[in-house]
């Protein structure tokens, strides 16, 4: 626990990863806490009302020990790829002049610069998918409705940021009733899409993905199957869902996704995709790229899907690999995203370089 409140300390001044920090909430807790199965393990939680979220709750129940609250985007915020922390903006610890993604933001920087080995997330579009992919740490948004949620159109669900998948099992493990941990035969079989049928993927990203998933083919971990993944762009179906007036072009991009998805996981259990199509913006926004081309598909048929560090473009920017599974396969998912994690190159955490000096 010391040890955490220290490199928040140290670290946060800088990356303003935290609205707020519980130090003495924090080490009063703790004698109790290590008397239970988390032992007393320090984990954050998103945003302001993060400690109320049901996941929060369970892990505290467990003997988990919440130091604080992450950054997330400010009132009013147009682009919700970044976050605001008592310090202000919140920084990418690998490139200080670059987003960190969101909107599960600070969660991700708190994760990635080792402040705390795990934090909680909401994943609506991408919002822990997409920081995780752009600060190197690995992500998990659980199936729809697995978890109670407050959001009322149905598109988030709850997440986990974690340096690691093995990292993040006690999250499953304490949040999900009737949770039991499973193996993966390998080599997995899977399906391997860049762009899903639809996105404009930034060539290095999609070099860096590629890559990684020849990586996992070579050591075992996955067979390819033959076809891809061809789905419609979401975009406007997703929009109109989360407006609250879904209309029949939005049913039907559900109905016409969902076919496509239930056909390749009845005979594939396993989809690879690159996270995002781009990489980290600066913090003036992305313009006109939509960041969660490549992961809002699976908000609006309520798929598992988790993100794992999958390298680095030239320019020092984080990249990940997205690994989607079946409804109700978190256990299984979150299994596969540790082998691929086994077979790929690790990095320490990011907590310092020239921008932080």
């Amino acid at each position: 626990m010391g040890r955490a409140l220290e490199r928040i300390e140290e670290l946060d001044p800088r990356l303003g990863a935290f609205i707020e920090v519980w130090r003495q909430e924090a080490l009063a807790r703790e004698p109790a806490a290590a008397l239970l199965p988390l032992g007393g393990l320090p984990f954050a939680v998103k945003g302001p009302a993060g400690l109320r979220a049901y996941a929060a709750r369970r892990l505290v129940g467990a003997g988990g020990v919440p130091v604080g609250s992450t950054a997330v985007p400010g009132p009013g915020t147009h682009w919700q790829t970044w976050g605001l922390g008592a310090h202000g903006r919140t920084r990418n610890p690998w490139r200080a002049d670059r987003t960190p993604g969101g909107s599960s933001a600070g969660s991700a920087v708190a994760v990635a610069a080792g402040m705390v080995s795990l934090a909680t997330g909401s994943d609506g579009a991408g919002s822990v998918r997409l920081p995780a992919a752009w600060c190197g740490v690995f992500g998990l948004k659980t199936t729809n409705g697995l978890l109670p949620s407050p959001d009322r159109s149905g598109l988030a669900s709850a997440g986990v940021l974690a340096r690691s998948a093995a990292a993040a099992e006690p999250f499953l493990r304490h949040v999900l009733d009737g949770y039991e941990s499973t193996g993966v035969r390998l080599p997995v079989p899977a399906v391997f899409s860049g762009d899903l049928g639809f996105a404009d993927v930034d060539p290095e990203v999609s070099a860096v993905v590629r890559a990684a998933v020849d990586r996992l083919v070579a050591a075992g971990v996955v067979r390819l199957a033959p076809g891809g993944c061809a789905l419609r762009d979401p975009a406007r179906a997703w929009q109109a869902v989360r407006g609250g007036a879904p209309g029949p072009g939005a049913a039907e991009t559900r109905r016409a996704n969902d076919a496509v998805l239930d056909a390749l996981f009845a005979r594939t259990p396993l989809l690879l995709t690159p996270t995002t199509p781009n990489r980290p913006h600066g913090h003036e926004g992305p313009g006109e790229v939509y960041s969660t081309a490549l992961t809002w598909a699976f908000n609006l048929s309520g798929h598992p899907a988790a993100s794992i560090a999958a390298g680095f473009t030239g320019d020092g920017c984080p990249v990940g690999l997205q690994l989607v599974a079946d409804r109700g396969a978190d256990a299984w998912l979150l299994a596969a995203a540790r082998a691929a994690e086994d077979a790929l190159p690790r990095v320490g955490p990011a907590v310092s370089g020239p921008a932080f000096t």
